[in-house]
């Protein structure tokens, strides 16, 4: 037979799922985000400016191959090759930048929420603590709200750069042979639909891991600090 826990769980599962984001929650989200949104206009300029960087070696490859080495021009390979390495050096540069804006937004963040979550907590009546597990609401301030900050530092970060990435490769594609880029296009939906397919179970994976990983704290707060 199942414990209160476990059909605590089952509800809570039941609740969640099928529910998505609303304008309230998204408002909630950029209440926390609002504070940093020098640092994240910041951080997303770096990421569209290194997504630019690293669509552009193809292109001197392509000099390379067609033009300097055909030619057996030394000036233009010399040319090539210290834009190369200019490029690469960029590279380095704006990632560590985009880092360094990361980590300043991204603790910025975790510091912001856990401080107001454990002020909640505060005002909380007694008999709020009689139903709630203590490791529940660890891993609640631990691991949640790690969760969050990554949504919004990797995971936004990873969508732009995939953005101006596509946009930038997309332009160059269609300039040099557009009959070509098309085809490529046409393979496209055998991508996007297995993604598609596959989000809402990792979504599911994802909140039963930190519903386990609040169990499991629980546990140990419980058999073990008491």
């Amino acid at each position: 037979m199942m414990d209160h826990r476990t059909l605590a769980g089952f509800r809570r599962d039941e609740t969640l799922r099928g529910r998505q984001l609303n304008r309230q929650t998204m408002r909630r989200v950029l209440g926390y985000v609002r504070p940093y949104r020098a640092i994240l206009i910041g951080f997303i300029v770096v990421v569209m400016l290194d997504a630019v960087v690293t669509a552009i070696p193809p292109l001197l490859l392509r000099g390379l191959l067609d033009k300097a080495l055909p030619e057996k021009s030394r000036g233009l390979v010399t040319i090539l090759a210290a834009t190369a390495v200019a490029l690469a050096f960029a590279d380095a540069f704006l990632s560590l930048l985009q880092r360094w804006f990361s980590a300043r937004m991204g603790e910025g963040l975790i510091y912001d929420m856990r401080v107001q979550l454990f002020d909640h907590v505060q005002r909380m009546p007694i008999a709020f603590f009689t139903r709630t597990q203590t490791g529940a609401l660890q891993s609640r301030l631990n691991n949640d709200v790690i969760g969050a900050q990554q949504a919004v530092t990797s995971t936004l970060g990873t969508v732009v750069s995939n953005v101006i990435n596509i946009t930038v490769v997309l332009t160059i594609m269609l300039r040099l042979e557009w009959r070509l880029t098309l085809l490529t296009l046409a393979v496209l939906p055998f991508f996007i639909y297995p993604a598609r397919r596959i989000g809402p179970p990792l979504q599911r994976i994802t909140r039963q891991q930190m519903q386990t990983n609040a169990e499991m704290n629980a546990m140990t707060a419980e058999r073990l600090v008491a």
